[in-house]
C-alpha cells in the first residue's frame, strides 16, 4: 500500500514544479453517461488519485503556492443520506483526511467561493495569484456537462488576468519514476496476471470460444485480487484474429491448427499488469509457427537485455525493428528489410503504472524506477499467424529486470504445459 507520507511527498514534488503565485486544481472526475439514465462505472482520474489516494467522485485537490507558502485543500461531497441509500456511503471529512494526509478537508460546495476569493484577491492569506494549473486531459469530466477544458475557458472569461496552464506534464513526469511501494504494487498485479494466464492455458482446446477464456481470466484474477479488476479489455485472439492488435469481439471458436494470442492484465490498487503470450491451440507449434514465434521470443529477450537508463523508447523501437527485419529477411519471411513495416506495425514499449499506457514524456530517456513494456510482435495475416510476447520491465541502475519472468514463454515450457495435461 502507498503510505500517507508518500502521498504528501508526491504533492511536495508537484509544488516544486509550480510557479509562485499559482493554484493547482486536480479533480477526481465524474462517471460518464453511457445510455439513457445509465453511466459507465466510475474510474477515478489517476493524476488526482496519485496525489491523494482518494477514489471517489466529485472531489477536488487544491494546491496554493504564494510567497513561498504552501497550502493544501481537499474538497469532498457533503453527506447525503438519500444518495447513500441508493449508491452507498461516501468518505467522511475525517476519513478523507486520514487517507490523503491533507489537514484541510472541506465540502466541495465551497470550492468556487474559495477559488473566487483567491483569484480576486479578496482573500489575502497568500497574496496575489494569477496562474491556475488544471489537468487538461481530454474528456476529463468534472460535472454533468463540464470537462476540465470547458472549465479552463470559464476561468479565462471570469478572471481575465489569470493564465491557465496544463498540470498534466508535471504529474506525468512524477509518475514515470516508481517508488519501491509502487513497484511492489506492480509486482502483485503481474503475479495475479500470471495466475489468470495459467488458467487460460489450462482451458485452451479446440472448440472453446474466445470469450470463454476471457471470462476465465477475469474470474480467476478477481478471486485473487479482491475484485480489483482488469487493466484493460482482455484481448483473446485466435487464428487470423491474432493479426488484429486490439481484436474487439472474442466470439470465435478455437481451431486445432491455429495459434492463440492473449494480451491481458490484472490490477492491484489501480496498478496495472500488461502481459502478452502466444500459444498453439493443439499444444504443439507447427514448424512455421515455431520459426515466427522464435524470432519474436529472441527479440523479446534481446530488448530486455538492451534496455537500460539513458536510452529512449524511440531507440528501443529502432533496435526492435532492426532485429525483426534482419531475422525475417534471413528466414525469407519478407523480401526486403523495408517490408518489416507490413508485419510489425506497433511500438515495442510504453510506460506502465496506474494506467496500462501510463502517463509519461516519451522523449525523456529511461531512468531507474521506470516500468515499461517489452512487446515485439510479428503478424502474417496471409498465414493467419500473429505472435506477440510482452513482458513488463523495471529499469534498474545497470539495465532492466523482467518483472514477469515467472510467466512461461519458452517453446519447450509451453509445449510441456500442454503435454502434461495443462496442470502446470
Amino acid at each position: 500500500m502507498i503510505t500517507i507520507e508518500e502521498y504528501r511527498e508526491r504533492r511536495s514534488r508537484l509544488f516544486d514544479k509550480m510557479e509562485d503565485g499559482s493554484i493547482a486544481l486536480l479533480f477526481s472526475g465524474k462517471a460518464k453517461s453511457s445510455t439513457a439514465d445509465e453511466t459507465y462505472p466510475f474510474e477515478v482520474n489517476r493524476n488526482f488519485y496519485y496525489l491523494t489516494g482518494i477514489d471517489q467522485e466529485e472531489c477536488t485537490l487544491m494546491l496554493i503556492l504564494c510567497q513561498g507558502e504552501r497550502k493544501e485543500f481537499l474538497f469532498v461531497p457533503p453527506y447525503d443520506p438519500v444518495k447513500e441509500k441508493w449508491y452507498g456511503r461516501r468518505l467522511k471529512v475525517e476519513e478523507a483526511s486520514e487517507l490523503s494526509g491533507i489537514r484541510n478537508v472541506v465540502l466541495n460546495n465551497s470550492l468556487e467561493s474559495r477559488l473566487h476569493a483567491e483569484l480576486t484577491g479578496s482573500f489575502n492569506d497568500f497574496g496575489s495569484i494569477d496562474k491556475v494549473y488544471l489537468d487538461l486531459s481530454p474528456e476529463l469530466k468534472i460535472a454533468d456537462h463540464t470537462a476540465t477544458t470547458d472549465y479552463a475557458e470559464t476561468l479565462k472569461r471570469t478572471f481575465p488576468g489569470v493564465s491557465v496552464y496544463d498540470v498534466y506534464p508535471f504529474v506525468a513526469r512524477l509518475r514515470m519514476v516508481k517508488s519501491p511501494a509502487e513497484i511492489k504494487e506492480l509486482r502483485e498485479a503481474i503475479r495475479t496476471t500470471g495466475l489468470g494466464i495459467q488458467a487460460i492455458m489450462a482451458a485452451v482446446r479446440p472448440g472453446v470460444k474466445e470469450y470463454e477464456l476471457a471470462n476465465i481470466f477475469e474470474h480467476v484474477i478477481n478471486d485473487d485480487n479482491a475484485r480489483n479488476g482488469i487493466s484493460f479489455n482482455s484481448i483473446i485472439a485466435s487464428g487470423s484474429h491474432s493479426c488484429t492488435l486490439h481484436y474487439p469481439r472474442p466470439m470465435d471458436q478455437l481451431k486445432v491448427d491455429d495459434v492463440l494470442l492473449i494480451d491481458v492484465g490484472a490490477r492491484h490498487h489501480y496498478y496495472c499488469g500488461d502481459i502478452s503470450r502466444t500459444m498453439p491451440i493443439n499444444g504443439v507449434f507447427s514448424e512455421q509457427q515455431k520459426i515466427i514465434y522464435s524470432i519474436v521470443l529472441e527479440c523479446n529477450k534481446a530488448v530486455a537485455s538492451f534496455a537500460r537508463p539513458g536510452l529512449t523508447i524511440k531507440e528501443l523501437q529502432s533496435f526492435t525493428k532492426e532485429y525483426l527485419a534482419s531475422e525475417c529477411l534471413a528466414h525469407r519471411l519478407i523480401a526486403k528489410k523495408e517490408d518489416i513495416d507490413k508485419v510489425y506495425f506497433h511500438g515495442v514499449s510504453h510506460h506502465i503504472g496506474l494506467d496500462t499506457h501510463d502517463a509519461c514524456d516519451r522523449e525523456l530517456p529511461l531512468e531507474p524506477g521506470n516500468v515499461i513494456s517489452d512487446e515485439p510482435g510479428l503478424y502474417f495475416a496471409s498465414l493467419g499467424i500473429g505472435v506477440r510476447i510482452e513482458d513488463d520491465l523495471l529499469i534498474t541502475k545497470k539495465g532492466a529486470e523482467v518483472l514477469s519472468e515467472g510467466i512461461i514463454k519458452e517453446i519447450g515450457d509451453i509445449e510441456a504445459f500442454f503435454a502434461n495435461g495443462r496442470r502446470r
